[in-house]
C-alpha cells in the first residue's frame, strides 16, 4: 500500500510544480522577445519601420526572464559550481558545502529581494517610464520580486535537503 506523502512533501511538490512553470514562462517570454525582435528587423528591412521601442521592451522583459529562472537554477542545483575542488569529496563533505552554498544563497536572494522591493517602492513613487512607449519603469519589479520570492523558497528547500543529506551522512 503506497504511503502518502508527508505534509512538507506535499508543500514541497507543489513549490517544485510552481517554479517550474515560472521557469517555463520565463522561456516564453524569452520566445516572444526572439519573434519580436525578428519582426522588428523584417519590418525595417522590408518596409523601412521597425517595431517602436522594441529595444525598450527586450530590455524589461530580458531581465523578468533572467529572474524567472533563478528558482529553477536553485532548486536543481543548476548554479554555477566548481565541481574541480568537490570531485573526490564524500556524500558527507558534498552536503556540507551543500548547505554552506544554500546559505549563501538565502542570503543574496534576501539582499536582492530587500533592494528590489527598495527599487519598485521609489519608482512607483517617482513614476519613471520609458522613453518611447512609456512604460512605467516599475511593472519589471513585479514579476522579479514574485520571482525573487520564489528563489527564496527554493533556498529553504535547498537547505533542508543538504541537512537531511548531511545528517544522513
Amino acid at each position: 500500500m503506497p504511503q502518502e506523502p508527508v505534509r512538507g512533501e506535499a508543500r514541497t511538490g507543489l513549490l517544485r510544480r510552481v517554479i517550474e512553470w515560472w521557469a517555463l514562462a520565463g522561456g516564453v517570454i524569452l520566445l516572444a522577445i526572439a519573434l519580436m525582435t525578428t519582426w522588428s528587423a523584417f519590418s525595417g528591412w522590408v518596409f523601412g519601420k521597425p517595431l517602436a521601442g522594441d529595444f525598450e521592451l527586450t530590455e524589461i522583459f530580458v531581465a523578468v526572464a533572467v529572474f524567472a529562472f533563478l528558482p529553477y537554477c536553485q532548486l536543481t542545483d543548476a548554479n554555477v559550481t566548481a565541481d574541480l575542488f568537490t570531485a573526490r569529496a564524500g556524500p558527507r563533505t558534498l552536503a556540507g558545502f551543500g548547505l554552506l552554498a544554500g546559505l549563501l544563497a538565502l542570503g543574496i536572494a534576501v539582499l536582492l529581494s530587500w533592494r528590489t522591493w527598495a527599487g519598485l517602492i521609489d519608482y512607483r513613487k517617482y513614476v519613471e517610464t520609458t522613453t518611447i512607449l512609456k512604460i512605467p519603469i516599475w511593472t519589471a519589479y513585479v514579476p522579479a520580486l514574485a520571482s525573487l520570492a520564489l528563489l527564496v523558497l527554493a533556498c529553504l528547500v535547498s537547505l533542508r535537503e543538504s541537512w537531511r543529506a548531511l545528517r544522513r551522512g
